[in-house]
């Protein structure tokens, strides 16, 4: 084996985990001054660390919720100022599939999440990345699912 085989064979697992971390983003990545809503089925589904993360299907004919501005949002020990957020939501340019990042597992639990499965109808308020990259990605600050909300930036006030 030449040297040059053998740094490749060190640097491989290196650079595989540079990959995975450069995959995860925290919320500063996104553009938090714009919040969008989506709701669409559920089609992947990977309920893991570091974030529960889903492809929902978005229709062409998705609207605003005519109650969203009005809808109530539990509290949470960040300060996210729900009501505000519902009130800016605007839907994204893009429809189609769309990948979900949502929270850790142990938000979800803390929160009682259901646990979402392919097939589920499933409705996000959050944040694409800042500026327009002409991705598809959601980090979602709040859930609903079967009509209530979940929020998840933090754990329960």
């Amino acid at each position: 084996m030449s040297i040059d085989r053998r740094t490749l064979l060190l640097a491989l697992p290196a650079g595989l985990l540079a990959a995975r971390a450069g995959a995860h983003h925290g919320w500063s990545s996104f553009d938090e001054s714009a919040p969008l809503y989506l709701e669409g089925v559920a089609r992947d589904v990977r309920w893991q660390n570091p974030h529960v993360e889903l492809v929902v299907d978005v229709s062409d004919d998705l609207a605003l919720p005519a109650d969203l501005a009005k809808r109530s949002v539990p509290a949470q020990k960040a300060q996210v100022d729900g009501p505000g957020l519902l009130a800016r939501a605007k839907l994204p340019a893009r429809r189609g599939p769309w990948t979900c990042e949502l929270a850790p597992l142990t938000r979800m639990q803390a929160w009682a999440v259901p646990r979402i499965a392919p097939g589920d109808r499933v409705a996000m308020l959050g944040y694409t990345f800042a500026g327009d990259r002409g991705e598809r990605t959601l980090r979602a600050e709040y859930v609903w699912l079967g009509g209530r909300a979940y929020p998840l930036r933090s754990l329960p006030a």
